[in-house]
C-alpha cells in the first residue's frame, strides 16, 4: 500500500492546481497535503522494517580474544 509519490507529486507541482473547460471542472489535492501523506506513508514504511533504519554491530578490539 505504501506506494511511492514523488513522481506523482512532481507532475502535480509542475501542473495547475484547477483546471475547467466545457466538459467540467477538476481540482486537485492540495500540494501540501500530498507532501504529508507521502511522509506519512514513508514513515510507515520505516516503521515496519525489521531493523527500523538502525545498525547494531558489535565491536571487538583487535587485541581482545
Amino acid at each position: 500500500m505504501a506506494k511511492d509519490l514523488t513522481e506523482a507529486i512532481l507532475t502535480n507541482a509542475a501542473g495547475p492546481a484547477e483546471a475547467s473547460d466545457d466538459s467540467g471542472a477538476m481540482k486537485q489535492h492540495p500540494l501540501r497535503g500530498q507532501i504529508e501523506a507521502d511522509r506519512y506513508l514513508s514513515s510507515k514504511a520505516a516503521a515496519r522494517r525489521r531493523n527500523r533504519g538502525l545498525n547494531v554491530a558489535k565491536f571487538t578490539p583487535p587485541g581482545a580474544a
